[in-house]
């Protein structure tokens, strides 16, 4: 995954002055007479800490990059007169997560900062510590607090496999405690490696639970990589040869061990499946976005050109960054849009499928570059969208790191690195307001009781794009019931991700300190 780089520093400005002394005064001089003593207060040089050098990158990279920049008070770039008061300033907030928090904008819901920069780029390459178990957490009803969680679908190759979890199995114990709205983050998303669940009946009319009497002992393996094509599938149904490809993450290269070779070309993968679409001469293709939160905007870029290919040179999305970023470009003729290509940044050729329609399956996980995906292509082809309100999220972020020269020399005393939203993105008519979410065409909730199988034409999303294909339902809007979703929780914010490749170092406009 190429790394992206910005570079800040900090050093401490010294200021020598010098003290007033004493006047001497005569001993026979009347008192009543003599001149007062006067004194010259002496300036006191602020402090400069590890939390002080933290705080320094991070107000330097917001107030070069953030999206809202203009808008925060505290990152205006004539906030402060002199160093001294800036150092002040970066000194009132010792923790570095609550000064970060202190500069988002309200309107913010996605930037977040990682004391370890190896776990910020573990989460955008798609690896974490995982049993293998994608879930969903529901309110049992909407004046309780107590939850209940469905598995949405199951990685290969995990613990979860291994023990014979799958789509559809729900539980509401965890470790042998029930799950509710305090203690699901802890039990869930903690930090323990191992945890069991009891797998059990609902009926979501009478909120009755029963157990099935089945315990699954889970382990998380560190570091696991997912894999982002989950399921790939040809469906005859008459005259008509339906691709299904399931895509969760819109991952590209990744180098696990840094050492400049990509141990995973998940764009390759892509390209690859699609290859084989072509070759089978689909003439429909679902694509199963419900369970994306987002990802790389060039690999979104190089979807859109896999599923269409008439449209190469044309805008797939503007991106809409800062005031003074946006004049940073134009006054140095650098294009920050992105186009649909006909081959990736490397020269591979992209197959294309030469499509005018599409059905998309979406949820309220559907993030990011899920979403810019459906808004870019909405200009050029039909899209249909099959499913609930997608999350909404119409911004893009980088990552910074505190870079201490231009050779991509990290700064030795701590790890620090920042995701934050730096750009809104549109498509070729200019629209982005969709921050609210993106309507589907067909609204259709999974039912906790009947989730299907992935895959299979009953799965009752799937079996809805297949009837509108085929032509043997009309569209209609249903909802097949009304479940309750917990308040949004930080691991799902920092899931949904869409991210840019950086089109310049560092051009920050403010002094640094000497």
């Amino acid at each position: 995954m190429k790394k992206i780089y910005t570079m800040f520093t900090l050093s401490l400005l010294l200021i020598v002055t010098s003290c007033g002394k004493e006047d001497n005064v005569d001993e026979l001089v009347d008192i009543t007479t003599t001149t007062p003593e006067t004194t010259t207060p002496t300036p006191t040089t602020p402090t400069v800490t590890l939390s002080t050098v933290i705080n320094d990158f991070i107000w330097k990279g917001l107030n070069q990059y953030y999206y809202w920049q203009e808008e925060v008070n505290d990152l205006s770039d004539s906030k402060f007169d002199n160093d001294d008061d800036y150092v002040n300033y970066l000194n009132t907030t010792p923790d570095n997560e609550t000064f970060f928090e202190s500069l988002k904008h309200p309107d913010d819901r996605f930037s977040w900062i990682e004391s370890d920069y190896e776990v910020l780029e573990n989460q955008l390459s798609g690896i974490s510590a995982s049993n293998g178990m994608k879930f969903i957490v529901y309110r049992r009803a909407s004046d309780s607090d107590g939850l209940i969680a469905v598995v949405t679908y199951v990685l290969p190759n995990s613990s979860a496999a291994e023990q014979g979890v799958v789509r559809g199995d729900l539980f509401n114990i965890v470790n042998n405690q029930e799950l509710n709205i305090s203690n699901y983050y802890s039990l869930l998303y903690g930090d323990d490696l191992e945890y069991s669940i009891e797998l059990v009946n609902f009926d979501p009319n009478s909120n009755i639970i029963t157990s099935r009497g089945i315990t699954k002992e889970l382990t998380k393996e560190i570091d696991f990589q997912e894999i982002p094509v989950h399921k790939n599938q040809i469906i005859d149904i008459g005259d008509k040869r339906i691709g299904y490809v399931m895509y969760n993450r819109f991952l590209s290269t990744v180098d696990t061990d840094g050492d400049g070779t990509n141990e995973y070309d998940f764009n390759q993968l892509l390209i690859d499946t699609f290859a084989d679409l072509g070759n089978q001469n689909i003439t429909d293709l679902v694509l199963d976005l419900r369970y994306n939160p987002g990802g790389s905007v060039q690999t979104c870029t190089y979807l859109a050109s896999l599923i269409t290919g008439q449209f190469n040179g044309e805008i797939f999305a503007k991106q809409l960054w800062n005031t003074k970023l946006m004049e940073y470009f134009e006054e140095r003729n650098i294009d920050n849009n992105n186009y649909f290509v006909s081959q990736t940044t490397s020269g591979v050729p992209l197959p294309s499928l030469q499509l005018n329609k599409i059905y998309v399956l979406v949820s309220n996980r559907s993030a990011s570059a899920s979403e810019l995906l459906i808004n870019g292509l909405a200009p050029y082809i039909e899209v249909i969208k099959i499913g609930t309100n997608t999350v909404g999220k119409n911004v893009g972020s980088i990552t910074l790191y505190d870079y201490i020269d231009d050779n991509g020399t990290k700064n030795s005393e701590h790890k620090y690195a920042m995701q934050p939203i730096v750009l809104k993105i549109a498509n070729k008519l200019n629209y982005a307001d969709y921050a609210d979410g993106l309507d589907p065409t067909v609204e259709l909730r999974e039912s906790i009781v009947n989730y299907g199988i992935l895959g299979d034409q009953n799965e009752p999303l799937l079996a809805k794009a297949i009837e509108m294909i085929t032509g043997t339902s009309k569209i209609h809007n249903t909802v097949s019931d009304h479940i309750f979703y917990p308040a949004p929780d930080k691991y799902e914010m920092k899931n949904q991700k869409m991210f840019v490749d950086l089109p310049l170092k560092s051009i920050n406009q403010r002094k640094k300190l000497k």
